[in-house]
């Protein structure tokens, strides 16, 4: 049986899907998964032994360029010669489901109800649909769409128990110069998509002051770079990583001993590696990831409406910083 997975972006989201695959694989090794993604979140599904092929779009730049439709509507339909039994759209976006469509080409094509997801128009296209409420865990959520069509279940005690499934080869040699031996080293991710989705940095200083280790800053953007910059001007415990790509972002986080991030996407790939984490939550919900023993979150006291998130809710400013560091130092304990 051969199966595409249409789920294009976010890098947190896609991460939260890949854990389904182990699961897939492990009850049928003979189907073959291939994956559609953007082009700049490929790397981090490759070198993932479940996954058959990585097939790339670039519809993100269309925006910028409505010329290069034509390039990636061909693109799109030369995936369809893959003659795919079943296509899942795991992302529920109009864009995705009719991405799908043009891979299926006549075939069954899977995704969630209108009921389960943000654009209800994008459910037209399936000949499958999986009802899951809108609200529930994400990573619940994308295994369902993922294994359902399949007639497989995955349930949580598995999920709890995965193995990492973020892998890297030949990654950039110089994140080895900034890990310590003498210390342990800390990965602080600083930025996200939203600015009140982000802690403040000079918050992120006095956790670093307080732990008393090796903490690396890892960056996505000038402005992110700009506040890493002032971060370590602050403190002699702090550093300021090169620009990675995400093969290298996943070789540095599997070989830190904690990450303090926001909710995003790097801050999801230590869940991912099987690393301990806190993950930072303001104006989004916890319901995003697993807590689990060495996966832990922190929340502001906004209350968050996962119908409708409020990007002017600035609560993640307001958590006490005291609070991430007594969370830091249990996990660290361990």
């Amino acid at each position: 049986m051969k199966v595409a997975i249409v789920k294009l972006s976010a890098l947190g989201d896609i991460v939260h899907a890949m854990v389904a695959l182990q699961f897939i694989k492990a009850h049928s090794p003979q189907i073959q998964i291939d994956w559609i993604v953007e082009e700049r979140f490929a790397e981090v599904l490759k070198h993932n032994p479940d996954i058959d092929n990585i097939l790339t779009v670039n519809l993100k730049a269309l925006k910028t360029n409505k010329a290069g439709i034509f390039a990636q509507l061909k693109k799109i339909r030369s995936y369809a010669n893959n003659n795919y039994d079943l296509v899942i759209d795991a992302q529920g976006l109009i864009k995705s489901a009719v991405t799908a469509k043009f891979i299926g080409k006549g075939k069954c094509i899977a995704g969630f109800d209108a009921d389960s997801i943000r654009e209800k128009a994008a459910s037209w296209f399936y000949d499958v649909k999986v009802a899951c409420a809108y609200d529930a865990n994400t990573i619940d959520r994308n295994a369902l769409i993922l294994s359902s069509p399949l007639g497989i279940n995955i349930i949580t005690e598995q999920i709890l128990n995965k193995k990492p499934f973020l892998f890297f080869n030949n990654e950039d040699p110089q994140i080895y110069d900034f890990l310590s031996k003498d210390r342990l080293n800390i990965v602080l991710v600083i930025g996200s998509t939203w600015d009140s989705r982000n802690y403040p940095a000079a918050k992120f200083v006095k956790i670093a002051e307080a732990l008393q280790q090796n903490c690396l800053v890892v960056w996505g953007s000038e402005q992110e770079k700009a506040a890493a910059e002032w971060m370590a001007a602050q403190s002699d415990l702090i550093k300021v990583m090169p620009k990675l790509d995400l093969n290298s972002l996943k070789a540095l986080i599997a070989k830190a001993d904690l990450l303090i991030g926001n909710d995003t996407g790097p801050t999801h790939m230590a869940w991912g590696l099987n690393r301990p984490s806190i993950t930072i939550f303001g104006p989004t919900p916890v319901s995003r990831v697993y807590q689990t023993d060495i996966n832990k979150v922190v929340k502001s006291a906004s209350i968050v409406n996962p119908y409708k998130l409020n990007k002017q809710d600035y609560s993640i400013k307001d958590i006490d910083e005291r609070e991430i560091i007594e969370q830091a130092k249990f996990l660290l304990s361990l």
